[in-house]
């Protein structure tokens, strides 16, 4: 049995006195500590997160969520935290099971380099396969190991991908799209071209939910190609195969990209949009000229802002 839920400040320092001197050597990655009583494994995490692992989890659990309601006034349903991780291994479960296409993006958090956005078909009988590359876990991949694993998908997978470089994306801005309405139309792009390549026998088509449906299909309203048969799932690359593909084949073109414009500026361009960043736009700008951002730079990033005002 394993029960998740979320403490209050004052109880968190309270599980941190009370399991002192029953903490484990090891400490999982960004946990205050793990500990074992009895048969309970006892673990909290840095963002207030508790998880309890063993046959008596229910018991231990209990003792804090009543200590919450005493102190803090505060209800916790922990039947209700189970029903939603029973229902997300149901969907993992399902969706595993099933020929499937799915679409994911790479690039939106990225201040260099373009979006790219994949749709791929992977039918059941290619899930093993798949899964003995360790897609199953494609957010959790390493930049090495999609560079090796990423052609062999594109050898056994179908897919489609699209490219949106930073100039268009910079021209869509200016039309006043926000990102998530570039989007949806982008990934209704590639998934309306997969589906209309080949009689692909899919039973769903699936896509990470970024927006609710409704708005989705408000975003891709102008199109005169739709697809609209779509199952909308959060952390869909880690429950569904054809997402998680497409995933690691969107990665691995802009990982290419990346390359290629570094070759192109003779810089080393760092991936997403931290203080590093803001540096190697310093020195763009300084080689090419202001103008070079519009071609290479998502402009309506704060780190445009930070840049302009370095070079003042």
């Amino acid at each position: 049995m394993t029960i998740v839920f979320k403490v209050s400040d004052n109880i968190k320092t309270k599980m941190i006195e009370y399991y002192q001197d029953l903490r484990r050597e090891k400490t999982p990655p960004y946990a205050v500590f793990q500990a074992m009583e009895a048969d309970t494994i006892i673990t909290l995490y840095e963002s207030g997160k508790v998880m309890f692992q063993g046959v008596s989890a229910d018991v231990d659990a209990n003792i804090w969520v009543d200590l919450e309601k005493k102190l803090n006034n505060r209800d916790i349903d922990i039947n209700e935290n189970n029903k939603k991780k029973e229902k997300y291994q149901e969907e993992l479960n399902y969706f595993y099971t099933k020929s499937t296409i799915g679409s994911d993006e790479v690039g939106t958090g990225d201040y260099f380099g373009p979006i790219i956005v994949t749709a791929s078909f992977v039918a059941k009988e290619k899930i093993d396969f798949i899964n003995d590359l360790g897609v199953k876990d494609s957010k959790k991949l390493t930049d090495d190991k999609i560079l090796k694993i990423a052609p062999l998908l594109i050898k056994e997978i179908p897919f489609v991908t699209f490219t949106l470089n930073n100039q268009d994306y910079n021209n869509y801005q200016e039309k006043g799209y926000n990102m998530n309405k570039i989007k949806a139309i982008l990934h209704n792009k590639v998934l309306y071209s997969l589906t209309h390549k080949d009689n692909y026998p899919y039973e769903k088509i699936v896509v990470d939910q970024f927006v609710y449906p409704r708005k989705y299909f408000e975003h891709i309203n102008e199109a005169t190609e739709k697809v609209t048969d779509i199952t909308f799932t959060t952390k869909a690359e880690s429950k569904c195969a054809s997402v998680a593909v497409a995933s690691i084949i969107s990665r691995y073109y802009f990982l290419k990209k990346i390359d290629e414009l570094s070759e192109e500026l003779g810089l080393t361009i760092p991936k997403g949009a931290n203080n590093i960043v803001d540096q190697t736009g310093i020195e763009i700008v300084q080689k090419y000229g202001i103008e070079k951002l519009n071609e290479v730079a998502k402009l309506n990033f704060k780190n445009t802002i930070k840049i302009k005002e370095a070079l003042r």
